[in-house]
């Protein structure tokens, strides 16, 4: 079972997904990348690919500790899944932690999970946020128990540790 799920999609920011995966390779924990189909190869912004393991249907939390969110154009890919969005709000459910960076934050929405929640975000995705029920916060991390966000790649430095040390 692995420690942190990754969902992935295409269009990924290639910062926010393989600096964090790294990161938690680092701390001995365990990644899967989850998206649309197992074997699926998804282009990020730049170019650069990921492979997704599994499916997002066949997708097991158990034992996870993290389901992390890339930003970029990823997220208003992996919204409309069904099974992404019904994962992440089972994550919340369950009190997985949920890091969300960037755009991300619209899978959020779509999950159902921001209402009366204090979060962070890219500006542009503010107003839908807010519209939901969010207290969102011009902050590079905020922590809202299980739930962290973080606005850009630029707030990866206390992003990360702030997801780590949840997490543990």
């Amino acid at each position: 079972m692995p420690d942190v799920l990754i969902l992935v999609e295409a269009g990924y920011e290639e910062v926010e997904l393989w600096v964090p995966y790294y990161r938690f390779l680092e701390a001995g924990w365990t990644v899967e990348f989850v998206g649309p189909s197992g074997g699926a190869d998804l282009l990020g912004k730049h170019g650069i690919p990921v492979r997704a393991g599994r499916a997002f249907a066949d997708a097991s939390l158990d034992g996870v500790r993290v389901v992390l969110i890339p930003g970029g154009h990823a997220p208003d890919r992996l919204r409309i899944h069904d099974d992404a969005v019904s994962l992440v709000r089972s994550a919340d459910a369950r009190g997985i932690v949920i890091a969300a960076i960037c755009h991300a934050g619209s899978v959020l929405v779509s999950a159902g999970i921001v209402a009366g929640r204090r979060l962070t975000s890219y500006r542009s995705i503010r107003d839908d946020l807010l519209a939901a029920g969010a207290e969102w916060v011009d902050e590079p991390t905020v922590v809202d128990g299980r739930l962290i966000t973080a606005r850009t790649p630029r707030d990866l430095p206390q992003f990360l540790p702030a997801i780590l040390e949840a997490a543990v």
